[in-house]
């Protein structure tokens, strides 16, 4: 079974308490993890949320496309670059906090002084062509309607066009898979104003613990876990299934392309982009050159904002009951 490590966050109101913060960090902890954002009375406890998903007949990128993706507070901005003979075909995506595409907005595209507005070819979905050099530097997106006003200008890869990476993702996974243990620091937003930083542990073949920052605490061995609310005790419960770890934090890969080169914490990396349409959710990812190791990811799907740094690769603390 492969298991998907995404979490969600979605913001509730409790009574007139309040608003509480709940993660559902959906296989990685198979139960809510509650932290509360209040200026009040503590609030009671809140239902989970209910993790991404794929919104009904979401148009997914071009399959040839190179994708790129920037928050517009709890909205998913996409934009799908494909490269043509006669210039580029572009395709934006909008996709709302609700789940679903965002219609009825004005969207244009510009690049190499050459501007179009765009049609719609489906819910939240934007199409247009435009001539442009053989080595486009840059697209423009502007976004307007529904509370939305945005320009925003994406650099295109020096190498165009951008070469396909899915061989390269491919590997990174068997390389995740292969790992004894790792650690990694994780923020996660729904939108600007509410977010959680949390710490993880992964250990083979099915172990996994977090602590969110003043928040909650979590641990995962096999068929049992442990849970901890703020200031209290541990307790303990069955885990169904149990977790295979560690894994990815994707499941399926399509529109996989080689952006460039760059560092990160001094290492050499390779940066790569691609779109899972089981979420759906776009990534960006780190894969260090030397190891294949994947050093950062960024993630955006529905009201979901995460951004990881790994580390500790077969060295992390071992994970024990509390």
């Amino acid at each position: 079974m492969i298991v998907r490590l995404l979490a969600s966050i979605a913001a509730f109101s409790v009574g007139v308490a309040g608003v509480v913060i709940v993660a559902v960090l959906l296989h990685r902890t198979p139960g809510p993890v509650s932290t509360a954002a209040t200026s009040a009375a503590p609030a009671a406890p809140a239902q989970p949320a209910s993790a991404p998903k794929p919104a009904r007949a979401f148009p997914a990128p071009p399959r040839s496309a190179v994708v790129f993706t920037r928050q517009d507070g709890g909205t998913v901005l996409a934009l799908a670059v494909t490269p043509r003979d006669a210039g580029l075909a572009l395709q934006a995506d909008v996709l709302g906090p609700a789940g679903s595409g965002t219609s009825g907005l004005r969207v244009s595209f510009s690049a190499a002084g050459r501007s179009a507005v765009a049609a719609a070819c489906g819910t939240g979905c934007y199409r247009a062509s435009l001539p442009a050099p053989a080595r486009p530097s840059a697209v423009s997106v502007a976004v307007d309607g529904r509370g939305l006003g945005t320009v925003w200008r994406q650099p295109l890869p020096s190498v165009w066009p951008a070469p396909d990476a899915t061989a390269l993702i491919e590997h990174a996974g068997r390389v995740w898979r292969s790992l004894q243990s790792l650690a990694f620091v994780e923020h996660l937003a729904s939108d600007p104003q509410h977010a959680i930083t949390s710490a993880w542990r992964l250990g083979a073949p099915d172990r996994v613990a977090y602590q969110v920052l003043g928040g909650y605490a979590g641990i995962v061995i096999g068929g049992r876990r442990w849970d901890r609310a703020p200031g209290g005790r541990w307790v303990e419960s069955e885990q169904v299934p149990p977790l295979t770890q560690p894994v990815p934090s994707w499941t399926a890969v399509s529109n996989a392309h080689l952006l460039g080169s760059g560092t990160v914490a001094g290492r050499p990396v390779w940066i790569v982009s691609f779109y899972d349409p089981t979420i759906p959710a776009w990534f960006k990812v780190a894969i260090e050159k030397r190891t294949t190791r994947t050093l950062e990811t960024e993630m955006m799907a529905t009201a979901h904002f995460m951004h990881d740094a790994y580390g500790s690769f077969n060295r992390a603390r071992p994970i024990t009951p509390p």
